[in-house]
């Protein structure tokens, strides 16, 4: 394996691949390989990795990466690179592919195991980046990024300091964000204008996020943040009816401004004032499903909590939705759902309730669900079992290419796949989905053949 490359090596390599450093691709080469060892062991890479690597230049991380057993997929946007890179890192494990990261399709990156995405960002494009690869949902387990300095403070940033801010809040929302180490200009060629760092991003636990509504928080922390001189009481005049008692609920100054709010505060503004769906009130009673016998004849009616805790077999309808290309829309669950919360489903799905037929309840579930109507054809029938949930379920087949409109309580978030990568990720993860989704799935496939 070829180990990373020093000062003079690096010039020689430079000319050997007949590549002079472009300034409009941001490009500045590592060459002190023992900071390439040290950021690579940031990363805690092993054998059961799949790394993504942005920008590889001239393999400075690459060998180390390579080195620890990991696969590696390298996206290098630089032409002349490509070439010397492949014969370089000639590895089964390897891949150099030319593209540029911002059109990588990051949709493949579910389908792998322990997904890690490294990358030394030029400035110019580093939020785009980060918002394409880390931004929620995303597949990855670990970011490890070098950044312009002033940018990973910002990133990393703690609340009433100057960094702190929309974006700080945005990416800190899902995850840990660290700010491991400033990085010298003279360890690069060409050198840089400005120092770099070293950020490391992991997720947070879905589940003790507790946010309701992932847009709305985006929505009002950038309203927050648009004036930082002024106070919150006058710039969410708007979104807060009563601004006495909602700083007094999320134990904040009636003074407050938007820098001096703690992620947690900000998270509890916007669960406070986010609008309401509506979908169901304390005046509805609980839902009634019908009960059925093996042959999914009705036998009587029960509640909701009442199928589930006595495992009654009971009816129910999965929607797959496609889009124009022909990907398939998917919503993960929210961690509220009292069932296989935070895995990924069917694009809509639901019970039949009481005095209602199949047909019936896929349209009403689709437009609670998705805030959309279509055409929607059976494509085949689930008998119950330990797989359905002791569901008998109806699997529908519509198209629609959104937008969509989705209960923030019930759906976390949705998203179109191809389909080639669906069925890849099935294979590869399947306790990734609902077991219903699942037997859908197996039943489109094997209508698709």
């Amino acid at each position: 394996m070829t180990r990373s490359v020093n000062l003079s090596q690096t010039r020689k390599a430079l000319a050997q691949a007949g590549v002079r450093p472009a300034k409009r691709l941001g490009q500045n080469f590592l060459h002190d390989q023992n900071l390439a060892r040290w950021i690579v062991q940031q990363a805690q890479i092993s054998a059961e990795d799949f790394v993504l690597e942005i920008g590889p230049g001239l393999g400075a991380l690459s060998g180390e990466i390579l080195r620890r057993g990991a696969r590696l997929l390298a996206l290098e946007k630089d032409a002349r690179l490509v070439d010397f890179l492949r014969e370089k890192f000639s590895h089964p494990k390897c891949e150099i592919r030319h593209c540029d990261a911002l059109d990588f399709d990051r949709r493949i990156l579910f389908a792998e195991r322990n997904v890690k995405v490294i990358g030394n960002l030029p400035y110019y494009v580093a939020s785009q980046l980060l918002f394409h690869f880390v931004d929620f949902p995303s597949p990855i387990s670990l970011g490890l990024f070098m950044l312009q300095d002033e940018m990973a403070r910002r990133l990393s940033a703690t609340p009433q300091t100057a960094d702190y801010g929309a974006l700080t809040l945005r990416l800190q929302l899902h995850h840990h964000v660290e700010y491991l180490r400033k990085i010298p200009r003279t360890v690069f060629v060409p050198q840089p204008e400005v120092a770099s760092a070293i950020v490391r991003f992991t997720p947070r636990d879905e589940r003790q996020i507790g946010i309701s509504d992932y847009k709305f928080f985006r929505e009002i922390v950038k309203h927050g943040f648009s004036q930082r001189r002024k106070q919150l009481r006058n710039l969410l005049t708007a979104d807060v009816g009563d601004w006495e008692d909602t700083a007094k609920k999320i134990c904040a100054p009636l003074t407050t401004r938007a820098e001096e709010l703690s992620r947690e505060q900000w998270i509890e503004l916007a669960n406070l004032i986010a609008p309401q769906d509506g979908k169901s009130g304390p005046d509805q009673g609980p839902e009634r499903f019908p009960i059925v016998d093996e042959n999914d004849q009705e036998i009587g009616t029960a509640t909701r909590q009442e199928v589930h805790e006595n495992n009654f077999r009971h009816r129910a309808v999965h929607m797959l939705i496609f889009n124009g290309t022909g990907e398939l829309l998917l919503q993960k669950r929210s961690p509220w759902k009292d069932r296989h919360p935070l895995l990924w489903d069917s694009s809509a799905a639901g019970h039949v309730e009481a005095n209602e037929q199949y047909d019936e309840s896929a349209a009403r579930e689709l437009e609670e669900e998705l805030g959309v109507t279509t055409r929607l054809r059976p494509m085949g029938k689930l008998p119950a079992s330990e797989k359905t949930g002791q569901e008998f379920i109806t699997v529908y087949r519509g198209e629609h290419d959104g937008p969509f409109r989705y209960p923030a309580d019930e759906i976390s978030a949705v998203e179109f796949f191809p389909v080639a990568i669906v069925e890849r990720w099935v294979a590869n993860k399947p306790e990734d989905f609902a077991p219903g989704f699942l037997e859908s799935w197996r039943l489109f496939k094997a209508k698709s053949r």
